[in-house]
């Protein structure tokens, strides 16, 4: 395959045939060697050591990250009364009940995260097809159906993101922007790798976390050191 002379150059000045870096120096390889013109994604793929066809070997949850993403929040939120109005103090981008959920349907998408308090989700289930696929139906165990909506909100937008591992057993995330340098990457990315360790399943044999790589939007991917991962 025939490469373009910047993701070439990106590749000589990585050196990437040097596999199963230490964190700190692939996050200085993919920040180095970005050459897009654009503020790119750092993005991570944590491969695991699971079965995801057994449901006691699914792994899915939520994490803070202390930097945020860099990227545009919108959140529609599912609420009334109280509820509603404390959506909306917190920042919500759109707050409705049944009059939203028509709106969903007639196929207003104009926000990438959904919150729901309990008593809509009757409701928004009606939503599934639609929200479904694009990883937007709000589910409890990531937080985002709740009656502290408030409190999600703010989360959310202040870098909160959801994670799940693939049919493969891969978990993928951004954690940040090649702008935001090496330190709060590398802060993101420990936040992240805490929580995903924390939610290993008991029935998970062997080695829990495979392979971990690194990359920026449009350029080189590098693979991290898991042994030295461990001691993060």
């Amino acid at each position: 395959m025939k490469r373009g002379k910047k993701y070439t150059d990106a590749f000589k000045k990585a050196d990437a045939d040097n596999k199963y870096l230490t964190l700190d120096d692939a996050i200085k390889i993919v920040v180095d060697t970005h050459y897009a013109k654009f503020d790119e994604s750092v993005d991570v793929a944590i491969n695991l050591g699971i079965d995801v066809k057994k449901n006691d070997q699914q792994v899915r949850g939520a994490v803070l990250l202390p930097h945020g993403t860099g990227k545009t929040v919108k959140i529609l939120v599912f609420a009334k009364g109280e509820k509603e109005r404390e959506a909306q103090s917190a920042g919500a981008d759109y707050v409705g009940q049944d009059d939203m959920i028509a709106k969903v349907q007639q196929g207003f998408m104009d926000f990438n995260r959904v919150v729901a308090t309990p008593d809509m989700m009757a409701s928004v289930g009606k939503l599934g097809k639609i929200l479904g696929p694009r990883g937007l139906m709000p589910n409890p165990k990531v937080g985002t159906v709740t009656f502290e909506v408030g409190k999600i909100v703010k989360e959310l937008k202040e870098g909160k993101i959801e994670f799940k591992a693939e049919k493969n057993g891969i978990v993928q995330a951004s954690i940040g922007k090649v702008s935001f340098g090496a330190d709060k990457l590398k802060e993101n990315f420990t936040a992240l790798l805490e929580v995903v360790n924390r939610l290993k399943p008991a029935s998970s044999k062997g080695v829990y976390v495979k392979k971990v790589s690194l990359s920026s939007t449009m350029g080189l991917g590098v693979a991290l050191d898991t042994l030295k991962l461990r001691m993060i």
